[in-house]
């Protein structure tokens, strides 16, 4: 389940008009979803706070072993006036699970951003600071988002640690996204790196507007899916060794009638690695996921398999009639995913060690569930198990 913070950070995506999915570096966010969760270690309580639409706050105490927490605040320019009250949040934002991209919608023109008053430019750039610290390890994390244009983003993150080398790294990406292709070029303190990577979309480009059709072929025949096609080159001036990798995705896009599902391939081909993922939405409540990563120096291989499940109340109906006639009744406002009750993630590899969360909502609680298990190890089948609480305002 996404942290208070995070979810506050995608609402600035989404309030400031910025495509998260198109990038190369999401290509594979299905199957990392589906596959790549983290079970919860011990207990974590997080409460969290919008205390104004540009200012939040979040604390964090867990118990791994020893006491530990952070606390951490966030500055937008930009007003949030999303719901992030863990009460009638929709859970559908916070759980990572199948993702369905959109279409993709044509860019801001620049001359919309601009904002004049008695003849001068008064506009500014929408800007986002975050700040954190872990205690007891005095540990620093920040971050710098400024979105520069309407196709232009820049992150500036960094990390304060005396576990580090020079006591820290900062890391800054600068992103152009216009829709029908986005590149990002990143530089790392660590290891002086360089790198570049970026993601073109097959198809209709949505900065041209769509011609008026002129046989009856170019009206019967819309776009149900999206082929896209990515690379990324990185390179340490310091210790002389770089990388490189590629990779393809086909989704289907909400006009497609069928199941949705996703397919992707990667190849890193200096360390031998091909990873091939599927992803199908089987039903309303049902996803399915498989991974097969095989390199082809060693010839090693290995299979993942995972599933999520959205657990729906079956009395809302009844409920809802059983309200409608008391006298005094009035409907309330409810959360748009009231009739579920949570989500159940299961992954289990060829090694047969297996995830298991659950995560949903109590009352005005939000919690993760979850343990890690592995079969082949009789004598200690139950390697982790913890719970996470999150409660906002």
């Amino acid at each position: 389940m996404l942290d208070f913070m995070d979810n506050v950070q995608n609402a600035f995506y989404e309030a400031s008009h910025w495509n998260v999915d198109n990038s190369y570096g999401a290509l594979n966010a299905t199957a990392r979803a589906l596959l790549d969760f983290q079970t919860p270690k011990g207990l974590r309580l997080q409460i969290s706070s919008l205390a104004a639409p540009n200012f939040a706050t979040s604390y964090t105490l867990g118990s791994v072993g020893v006491v530990d927490g952070s606390v951490s605040y966030l500055y937008s320019s930009l007003p949030l006036r999303g719901r992030f009250k863990s009460s009638d949040l929709d859970l559908h934002n916070v759980i990572k699970g199948y993702r369905h991209l959109q279409k993709l919608r044509r860019p801001d023109e620049d001359w919309w951003w601009e904002v004049w008053h008695s003849g001068k430019r008064i506009d500014r750039r929408d800007t986002l600071l975050y700040g954190r610290i872990f205690l007891p390890q005095s540990t620093l994390e920040a971050l710098y988002l400024r979105r520069l244009s309407p196709t232009k983003q820049l992150k500036i993150s960094a990390v304060s640690s005396s576990s580090l080398n020079n006591g820290g790294t900062i890391l800054a990406l600068l992103q152009n996204d216009v829709g029908k292709y986005s590149t990002e070029y990143m530089y790392s303190t660590d290891s002086v790196l360089m790198g570049v990577r970026g993601l073109y979309n097959f198809g209709p480009d949505p900065r041209v507007a769509p011609t008026i059709p002129v046989t009856a072929q170019e009206i019967a025949e819309p776009v149900h899916g999206r082929f896209s096609a990515g690379a990324e080159l990185y390179y340490g001036l310091l210790n002389k060794s770089g990388g490189i990798s590629t990779g393809l995705r086909f989704t289907t896009l909400p006009n497609h009638t069928g199941f949705p599902y996703t397919m992707t391939l990667t190849l890193n081909p200096l360390m031998g690695n091909l990873s091939s993922t599927y992803a199908v939405k089987a039903g309303q409540n049902l996803a399915l996921c498989s991974r097969i990563d095989f390199n082809f120096y060693s010839y090693e291989s290995e299979l993942q398999l995972g599933c999520e499940l959205w657990r729906r109340r079956r009395n809302t109906d009844i409920e809802w009639a059983v309200k409608k006639l008391r006298p005094d009744w009035k409907q309330p406002n409810v959360a748009p995913d009231e009739d579920v009750s949570g989500i159940l993630k299961a992954r289990v590899d060829q090694n047969w060690k297996i995830g298991v969360l659950w995560e949903g909502r109590i009352k005005e609680l939000l919690f993760t569930l979850g343990a890690s298990l592995d079969l082949k190890k009789r004598e200690q089948i139950i390697r982790a198990v913890g719970i996470e609480l999150q409660y906002s305002s």
